[in-house]
């Protein structure tokens, strides 16, 4: 088996390769510097920041983790251009977003991604098609968009529940593994420590994706005195507020050896770098990387893949379950005004509770006409 690098964002194809036939090239996003000139230039000047009283381009007010996330996804579309036809560098602005192009992009994504992911690269091949090209006429994008809306059927989470008290415990066995057991090399181990801190990082505190990968010592991530906490300033957050949280006692001794031991082996001892989370490359992780990586570490310690927003689902779960008295303590754990949200996206424990309620009734009566 080969190694990949964590932070690859490659996605291949999977499809039936028959003996003496070459294997399907690799689907990778195509980097923008591998865009024709016209959009390149465009992206640049969408990004471009605003200076006194001159305003920004048109992507100016967005995140970086947004705009990253929109060149990625572009650049997923102009690899199947290259790949279909090739790409002519000096094509005209945004000269490829074509309802024939389109349309067999969105048939080959289809064989190979979910409705969920296909509305989202549609969805966002649109949006940074008109942030290239504000002028352009899209108006069969938003058409093919808003079909792919109507039939987007979301995986079930039926199944694939865990509550926080075991994935907290899958992480910490994680490391306890890594560091108690002298086994593979101190790489190894390093990644191991990681895996189990991240996952054991989520299940006390399951902030979002984006920020937990974005953890910035010093800043977003900082030592108090004894204690460690997470600061997220109200421009990174969803909710646009301020979200502090400490760090679980629990969590303390793990997070202080992860920094002193095993962190500078996965970054080479390069104090500079302040993302709390290293790669095996020995630079910072990225967002898809750090949900691959908790994916794979919950499948094999808990036999489900938990990705991080579901670590969200399991957190309200878990707090209505085990703490019923505590009102608004879900709400709360998310970061949300609203207690409606929680209890209707995120709470499973009522269907749960009930189930097993209606169960016990039932082995109850079953007792009931046996002793008669």
């Amino acid at each position: 088996m080969t190694q990949r690098n964590e932070n690859n964002d490659m996605q291949t194809r999977p499809s039936e390769q028959k003996a003496g036939m070459a294997p399907d090239p690799p689907i990778r996003s195509s980097p923008i510097e591998r865009w024709p000139a016209a959009d390149r230039l465009a992206w640049q000047n969408a990004c471009r920041p605003a200076v006194r009283f001159q305003r920004g381009g048109a992507a100016a007010h967005l995140k970086d983790i947004t705009r990253n996330d929109l060149v990625r996804r572009y650049g997923y579309f102009m690899n199947f251009v290259e790949r279909s036809e090739g790409l002519d560098p000096n094509a005209d602005l945004i000269g490829y977003v074509t309802p024939e192009r389109v349309d067999g992009y969105a048939a080959e994504l289809e064989k190979r991604v979910g409705s969920v992911t296909l509305y989202g690269n549609i969805y966002k091949l649109r949006r940074t098609a008109q942030l290239l090209n504000p002028a352009a006429d899209l108006r069969w994008l938003c058409d093919l968009e808003n079909d792919l809306a109507l039939v987007v059927q979301p995986r079930s989470k039926f199944g694939r529940l865990v509550y926080s008290q075991v994935l907290a415990e899958a992480g910490l066995t994680l490391m306890t593994e890594a560091h108690s057991v002298m086994k593979g090399t101190s790489l190894q181990r390093a990644l191991q420590f990681r895996n189990g801190l991240m996952v054991a990082f989520l299940a006390f505190h399951p902030i979002r994706l984006k920020n937990f990968a974005a953890l910035d010592l010093g800043r977003t991530f900082r030592k108090v005195e004894n204690d460690w906490w997470i600061v997220l300033p109200a421009a990174e957050t969803k909710e646009k507020r301020h979200d502090e949280r400490k760090l679980d006692p629990a969590l303390v001794p793990w997070i202080e050896l992860y920094l002193e031991k095993y962190r500078p082996v996965l970054n080479g001892g390069h104090l500079e770098e302040k993302l709390l989370w290293s790669s095996s490359q020995g630079g910072p992780m990225t967002y898809k990387a750090i949900e691959g990586v908790i994916k794979a570490s919950t499948l094999a310690t808990t036999g489900v893949d938990v990705c991080p927003h579901l670590f969200r689902t399991s957190g309200v779960t878990t707090a209505a379950t085990s703490a019923p008295t505590v009102p608004g303590l879900g709400t709360a754990l998310l970061h949300h005004t609203d207690p409606g949200v929680a209890d209707q996206v995120y709470n499973r424990a009522k269907c749960n509770v009930a189930t097993q309620s209606y169960g016990t009734l039932i082995r109850q009566y079953r007792a009931a006409q046996r002793r008669h």
